[in-house]
């Protein structure tokens, strides 16, 4: 039956009812073409309801001034998203052949056409996601970033010459243009308007053509500074997982430590999502040797008892352990180490520091990373001084995390006159001082010892006297003299110090003597 509609009631997205021809739209639509010959008997109104339509009243104004003006239509900057995204939900094969030849001139366009084009563009996301337009257009402005970091730009005006390079440098000066730091970073600001979908594109293809990762982690730690200046709470934990996300395929050697650390700082106080946390813990974990003591004195999440969040500092260090020690070199495991000591002499003074917790934090390195353990046993001292309340059980777990031989003579010394620790503790530092004796003495086979070691732990009172025999050496062996007078000289301090020990255990074990602390920076829980 022949129909004979005249007028088209098109309802879009609720925002405007247009009242068109349905012959003059439908002979360039193949959509309203098939909606009318869908429709049965004769009427002189349809009424068609669009509720997604891309780029709602407006993009629907465009494809009837392209019906009406048969086919004639200005394609800019402006409107060809809209217009690609319009004839592809109407159907309109001619509109598009005509998007599609304007593609070339992408690259003629000027800077601020090309973001303005983009801007409209995420007004359309996800929809224009899918179209080639979208990705010469992000590869278009890939292409002109890249250009300014290798040459200094200049404003200029859209060319014909094949280039069509312009960048968006009209109101910076002369000066400014020549600076290096500059011609990477000119763009930040320009992009700050785009949301995350469109950023999250843009990185992507910069990651995919080896754009230089610095200057990718860089923009943005500056796109999420900037857009935290006008967002609400829901949307701050959006921007830092997205940028998370991207961070995670650059190559984390590129990336700032200190930025990532700020960013965690300001995740902790919005709602980010278990996963987004983990990422960026694991992110900062991998290089904890960057960092400093101030980094690692993160407050306590609230309803936590403890002063600092302890159990983030565990999970760094888990993290940067990675898949074992034999990954991690010694200098990075020897600069943690350093850094860890620092941490446990400031949350020792904690008193709502559990034992436990506190000994997984001595231990959470492996010896290696220590050459010496004073500052473990400086950490340890403060503990025991501020919970005198412990059971000497408890103690002396707490103590398991001390490396007796990695004590110098000083601490040893210390310790065992030290009423904080609990005798077994000053019975191993003996025990250890013992050990260290006998290795030296192995060490000087050279020389001659007319007496063995004597035995503190079971109360002898030997002596140990070294007699150095005459060297009878050329003068090509004065270093390995002196070398070797060292190592006397060494073995009979340590003598010394043992024979100090042996009188001072003996002291322990009838009455506890008053510790002296030895003179050290207190930490900010005891200042």
């Amino acid at each position: 039956m022949e129909h004979f509609f005249l007028d088209l009631e098109v309802d879009v997205n609720g925002e405007e009812v247009f009242v068109v021809n349905a012959r003059v739209v439908s002979s360039y639509s193949g959509k309203i073409s098939r909606l009318v010959g869908k429709s049965e008997g004769v009427a002189l109104r349809l009424k068609v309801i669009f509720n997604d339509f891309p780029g709602g009243a407006e993009g629907f104004e465009l494809i009837t001034r392209f019906c009406y003006s048969k086919r004639k239509v200005i394609i800019t900057p402006l409107n060809i998203f809209n217009l690609t995204c319009a004839a592809h939900f109407m159907e309109m094969e001619n509109l598009s052949d005509l998007t599609e030849k304007s593609l070339q001139e992408v690259r003629y366009w000027s800077w601020h056409e090309l973001l303005a084009a983009l801007k409209k563009c995420q007004e359309l996301l996800p929809r224009a996601g899918s179209l080639a337009l979208l990705d010469k257009c992000l590869d278009s402005l890939i292409g002109r970033v890249a250009s300014s970091c290798e040459t200094s730009p200049s404003p200029s005006v859209s060319s014909s010459d094949g280039s069509g390079i312009r960048l968006s440098c009209d109101t910076r000066s002369t000066e400014s243009l020549k600076s290096g730091a500059f011609r990477a970073t000119w763009w930040f600001e320009d992009l700050v308007a785009f949301g995350t979908d469109l950023i999250q594109m843009l990185v992507k293809l910069m990651v995919a053509k080896n754009f230089d990762n610095g200057i990718i982690s860089r923009f943005l730690f500056y796109y999420q500074k900037s857009r935290f200046a006008s967002a609400s709470a829901d949307d701050k934990a959006k921007i830092i997982e997205a940028v998370v996300d991207m961070l995670g395929s650059l190559d984390l050697r590129c990336v700032s430590y200190r930025s990532l650390f700020g960013m965690l700082r300001v995740g902790l106080n919005t709602s980010l999502s278990q996963c987004t946390r983990d990422k960026l813990e694991g992110m900062i974990g991998s290089q904890l040797d960057q960092a400093t003591l101030d980094d690692l004195l993160v407050p306590s999440p609230v309803g936590t008892s403890c002063l600092y969040d302890v159990n983030l500092v565990l999970r760094f260090l888990k993290s940067f352990l990675g898949k074992g020690v034999c990954c991690v070199p010694l200098s990075r495991l020897r600069k943690a180490g350093a850094l860890m000591d620092l941490f446990l002499a400031e949350v020792a003074p904690d008193p709502r520091l559990k034992p436990s917790k506190f000994l997984a934090l001595i231990i959470a390195l492996p010896d290696s990373a220590r050459d010496s353990c004073d500052g473990v046993y400086y950490a340890v001292n403060l503990y025991l001084e501020v919970h005198s309340g412990l059971s000497e059980d408890q103690k002396m777990k707490v103590c398991c995390g001390l490396t007796y031989e990695k004590l110098s003579p000083q601490a040893l010394d210390h310790l065992t006159r030290n009423t904080n620790f609990p005798p077994k503790s000053a019975v191993q530092a003996v025990a250890s001082q013992q050990h260290k004796l006998k290795s030296l003495l192995q060490d000087t086979s050279h020389a001659t010892l007319t007496s063995p070691l004597l035995e503190a732990a079971s109360g002898g009172s030997k002596q140990v006297v070294l007699y150095a025999k005459k060297f009878n050496l050329t003068d090509e062996n004065e270093k390995l003299k002196a070398h070797l007078q060292g190592m006397q000289w060494r073995v009979v301090e340590l003598e010394k110090v043992c024979r100090k020990m042996q009188v001072q255990m003996t002291k322990v074990m009838k009455s506890r003597m008053a510790s002296h602390n030895s003179a050290k920076s207190v930490p900010r829980l005891c200042s």
